[in-house]
C-alpha cells in the first residue's frame, strides 16, 4: 500500500457518452440529440431485430465502419434496456423537436416575417433558437448553444470511462457499437470536465500509493482487483526534450505532427498510439513533452478531434487552438464550448488569416475548403507555422476546389517550405457522418455526389505548385493499423488515394522536391 505507482502505458482508456463511444457530435446537445435517436437507435433497432446479421456483418472487411454492431447475440438484452433508456431520455425529446420545428419552418415561413412563429416553436426548444431567412427567403434557425449547455439536455452524469489493457494494434471498430462492462476492464463513472480525469492521466508521470488512487478516484471495492492490473511499480520513459539549434518536426500518425523550437511546443490533431509489443515503430504518448504550449485542432472530425487522446494530454496542455465557426446550426457545433465543457481551460478561437505567436512559433490560420459535403461548416482550418525561418503549411485533409483562392494566399503569405496534406480523394458519403442532423431523406445520387473528400492529385498538385514547397509530406490517411478503430479505411495499392498520393509524391521527385507518404513514424531537424 505504500508503493508509488504509475499507470501502465498500455491502458486503454475510452471516454464514453450513455455507453457510446465518445466524439464531438456526442457532446454538443443539439447534434448528440440527433445521433441517439437517427444513428444510435436505428443501429439497436436493427441489431434486436437480426443480431445474427450483425455478427456476420462485421466479420465481412467490406462491411467495416458500417452501422452493425460488434456484440454477441447474447447481448439483446442489454441493448434493448440501453434503447429503452434512450428512447425516454430529454435527448430524445430535443431530437423530435428539432425534426418537428423543420418541418414547420419548410410549411409556415413563406418570406413573410417569424416572429408570428414563434409561438409554434416546439416547447422544447422554446427560448433556445432563433428563426432566420438567408437572402432568398429560405427559413432555418439558429441554436443558442451555450444555453443548451446549461440546460437538462447536457448531461455530464452520462459522462463515463472505460478502462482496459492493450497489447497489440487490432482494436474494433468503435463508433457503432455500445461497451458494457466487461472481465477485465473497469468504468470509471467520471464526468469529462471533472480533475479525477486529469489526476488519473497524472498517473502515467506522477506515481501515489494505491490508497491515494482508492481515494482520488471513489473506486468501487469490486472493481479494485482489476484496477491494480492497471498499475505498475515502473516509472515511464523520461521524455527527451529537444534542445538543439533550429526546430525538429516528429509524425505521430496520420495528422499528427509535434513540432519543437526553443522549448517551445505545437501538436497538430493528436491520435496517438499507446505503448505495447509492435512491429511498426511508433512514437506513442511517453513521446511527447510534459507541457505542450499549443494544440492545432484543423477540423471536427473524429480522427482529428479525438477525445481519448486529447483528455489523456489535457493536464500538459497550455492552449488549444480550434477554426472560429459562424455559430448555431446544428451541422457545425461551436469546437470551442465542446472542449470548455470538457475541462479544456484555454481554447483560443482563430478566423481565416489570423496569427497567434508561442515563443518562436508563429501561426496564421489558412482557409480550408471541402471534405464536408458542402455543407456550411466553418470549423475547419489549415495552419502555416514560422520557426527560425522555415515555414511548414499543415493542410490536413483540405481540398483545392478553388485553386484561386490558394493564390490569394500565396500572394499574401509567400513560398511555403514544407507542405503536409491528406489525400483521402475518395471519401465517404456526406451521410456517413451527417445523415442523423437530416430531417428529410436525401436522394442517394445526391449523398453519393457530395462526398467527405480530400485531394486528389491534380488538386494537391496545384496546392504544391502555387507555394513552390520543397517538400511534400502526404499523411497515411488512416492506413497505421493502430488507427482502424475510428478510420475504418483499408486501403491497397490498387485503391484511388494510394494512387492519387502516388503519383503525386513521383511527380514531385521528378522536379526535384523531396516527397513521401508518411506512415509510422518520422523524424526530420530544421537547421
Amino acid at each position: 500500500m505504500t508503493d508509488q505507482l504509475y499507470l501502465r502505458p498500455n491502458v486503454v482508456v475510452e471516454p464514453l457518452v450513455h455507453h457510446w463511444y465518445a466524439w464531438s457530435h456526442l457532446i454538443a446537445p443539439a447534434t448528440a440529440a440527433r445521433n441517439a435517436t437517427e444513428r444510435h437507435m436505428r443501429i439497436m433497432d436493427s441489431f434486436i431485430q437480426s443480431p445474427a446479421a450483425h455478427v456476420a456483418a462485421v466479420k465481412n472487411p467490406k462491411m467495416l465502419g458500417g452501422p452493425f454492431m460488434d456484440l454477441p447475440v447474447e447481448r439483446v438484452e442489454d441493448i434493448k434496456r440501453l434503447a429503452a433508456e434512450t428512447s425516454n431520455t430529454p435527448l430524445a425529446e430535443l431530437s423530435r423537436a428539432i425534426c418537428e420545428l423543420d418541418g414547420m419552418l419548410q410549411a409556415y415561413a413563406t418570406g413573410h416575417s417569424l416572429e408570428p412563429l414563434y409561438k409554434q416553436i416546439p416547447e422544447p426548444l422554446q427560448g433556445y433558437v432563433e428563426l432566420v431567412y438567408d437572402l432568398h427567403n429560405n427559413p432555418s434557425f439558429r441554436l443558442i448553444e451555450p444555453l443548451l449547455y446549461k440546460s437538462h439536455y447536457y448531461d455530464p452524469s452520462l459522462q463515463t470511462l472505460m478502462l482496459s489493457l492493450i497489447t497489440g494494434d487490432d482494436r474494433p471498430f468503435v463508433l457503432s457499437t455500445p461497451r458494457f462492462q466487461e472481465p477485465g476492464n473497469v468504468h470509471l463513472r467520471i464526468p469529462f470536465a471533472n480533475e479525477q480525469t486529469d489526476r488519473l492521466f497524472q498517473l502515467k508521470n506522477r506515481p501515489a500509493t494505491l490508497s491515494q488512487i482508492q481515494d482520488m478516484l471513489d473506486l468501487p471495492h469490486e472493481d479494485e482487483k482489476v484496477f491494480r492490473s492497471f498499475l505498475t511499480s515502473n516509472p515511464t520513459r523520461p521524455y527527451q526534450r529537444y534542445e538543439g539549434k533550429g526546430a525538429r518536426w516528429r509524425y505521430f500518425g496520420h495528422a499528427c505532427i509535434l513540432l519543437e523550437a526553443n522549448g517551445s511546443s505545437i501538436l497538430t490533431d493528436p491520435v496517438l498510439s499507446y505503448t505495447y509489443e509492435n512491429n511498426i515503430s511508433r512514437y506513442t504518448y511517453e513521446d511527447l513533452p510534459d507541457v505542450i504550449d499549443c494544440v492545432l485542432i484543423t477540423h471536427n472530425h473524429q480522427d482529428h478531434l479525438l477525445f481519448e487522446t486529447l483528455l489523456q494530454l489535457r493536464n500538459r496542455i497550455r492552449t488549444i487552438v480550434v477554426p472560429r465557426n459562424a455559430g448555431g446550426s446544428l451541422q457545425d457545433p461551436s469546437m470551442r464550448l465542446i472542449l470548455k465543457n470538457c475541462g479544456f481551460r484555454n481554447v483560443v478561437e482563430m478566423e481565416e488569416m489570423d496569427e497567434l505567436k508561442f515563443g518562436p512559433l508563429a501561426i496564421t490560420a489558412i482557409p480550408f475548403l471541402g471534405e464536408h459535403g458542402d455543407l456550411d461548416i466553418r470549423t475547419k482550418m489549415a495552419y502555416l507555422t514560422h520557426v527560425d525561418g522555415h515555414s511548414l503549411l499543415f493542410a490536413a485533409d483540405s481540398c483545392n476546389i478553388s485553386p484561386q483562392m490558394y493564390k490569394h494566399i500565396h500572394a499574401d503569405v509567400g513560398d511555403v517550405d514544407v507542405v503536409f496534406l491528406g489525400m483521402e480523394c475518395d471519401g465517404a458519403p456526406m451521410s456517413w457522418l451527417y445523415g442523423p442532423l437530416l430531417t428529410e431523406k436525401m436522394a442517394r445520387s445526391q449523398d453519393q455526389s457530395r462526398r467527405l473528400a480530400g485531394s486528389n492529385f491534380e488538386r494537391a498538385n496545384h496546392i504544391v505548385e502555387e507555394f513552390r514547397c520543397k517538400e511534400l509530406y502526404v499523411y497515411a490517411m488512416g492506413q497505421e493499423p493502430w488507427l482502424n478503430y475510428v478510420m475504418s479505411v483499408k486501403y491497397t495499392e490498387q485503391s484511388n488515394p494510394i494512387i492519387q498520393s502516388n503519383k503525386l509524391i513521383e511527380t514531385c521527385r521528378e522536379r526535384g522536391i523531396t516527397a513521401e507518404r508518411l506512415f509510422g513514424e518520422r523524424e526530420i531537424l530544421l537547421s
